[in-house]
């Protein structure tokens, strides 16, 4: 069995089919099929329905592939334990985050965990949830900082990875004034511009999120349950930074952490555009792997959950 055929398994099912997997693995499509033939024939069983014009995982499959994700992220952990013993490479902790978080509750949440990572050198990488995701799914980072609730749809299951609540915040929803906030007492007078839950014959416009954000997630599964509901109309998806700017403008309604908007709240370029009800709690988790992690990830985690160092972004956020 060759670790490659694994790493090709992987990217058909990822990219749906083994024209794009093919390029992605800068290999010809026969040779990918011939690999995943071996693979399939190792195995006893079939991996891929290929009865369809699209390419979807088997039973077989589907219970395969996280076997092969662990297989894979075990063996680049070991190289890099190896890696380490040898001195061949730096004390590194690489850390994974969400956008908004890269930018506003990370810099000083590190900075408070000095003692924590004793000197160990710190590689930040900041993507979507999804992103963050398979970056922990493919080892190439040791910590994922996200968003977190109980409804978020993860491929990070409790029985292989771990998770730590660093802080909490809430998801509101926002929009901006009526009229631009005035002087001498009158934002108190203020109306948002777009309030919830809309009408049926009326629709609010609604500034999504892109599919692979993490918070984007728990706002369509909170949507999805709420009753009675709102009347929405997507008119824009991106990521949060560009949905607050767009809020801003008067573009829509959406839904931010309270902790990016805080500012905008006690100044009145925004407004909240609902009550308390569509409010939508939150949690600000570190994620890992349960398998063994370098000595330094280790010593980092180990550290973290005896102090659990919050710093001030942290207890900013409890403020709030």
């Amino acid at each position: 069995m060759d670790l490659v055929w694994l790493e090709d398994f992987l990217a058909i099912a990822e990219e749906g089919g083994f024209s794009r997997a093919a390029e992605r693995r800068h290999v010809t499509q026969p040779a990918l099929s011939r690999r995943i033939r071996s693979l399939e024939e190792w195995l006893g069983t079939p991996l891929f329905e290929r009865s369809t014009h699209t390419i979807t995982l088997t039973a077989a499959g589907e219970s395969f592939r996280p076997v092969a994700e662990d297989v894979l992220r075990r063996v680049l952990v070991g190289r890099e334990e190896a890696l380490e013993v040898a001195r061949l490479k730096a004390e590194t902790i690489t850390f994974a985050a969400t956008h908004a978080l890269s930018q506003t509750f990370f810099p000083e949440w590190i900075r408070s965990s000095d003692s924590a990572r004793a000197g160990s050198a710190v590689q930040l990488v900041a993507s979507n949830f999804a992103g963050c995701e398979k970056l922990l799914l493919d080892a190439q980072a040791h910590f994922l900082l996200a968003h977190y609730h109980p409804s978020l749809v993860s491929r990070l299951d409790m029985d292989r990875f771990q998770r730590i609540e660093l802080a909490t915040d809430v998801l509101i929803p926002i929009s901006a004034p009526l009229t631009k906030p005035g002087r001498g007492g009158r934002r108190s007078k203020a109306k948002p511009r777009y309030v919830l839950p809309g009408a049926s014959g009326a629709p609010l416009p609604y500034l999504a999120y892109h599919p692979g954000s993490g918070v984007g997630r728990l706002v369509t599964s909170f949507l999805a349950v709420k009753d009675p509901g709102a009347w929405l109309v997507p008119s824009f998806a991106a990521p949060v930074m560009l949905l607050i700017d767009m809020a801003r403008e008067g573009r829509g309604v959406t839904w931010a952490p309270k902790g990016l908007v805080g500012a905008d709240l006690d100044n009145g370029r925004l407004l909240r555009a609902g009550g308390a009800e569509w409010e939508i709690p939150i949690g600000i988790s570190l994620f890992r792997p349960r398998a063994r992690m370098t000595r330094a990830a280790e010593n980092f985690w180990n550290a973290l959950r005896k102090g659990r160092p919050a710093g001030k972004a942290a207890a900013a956020l409890r403020t709030r």
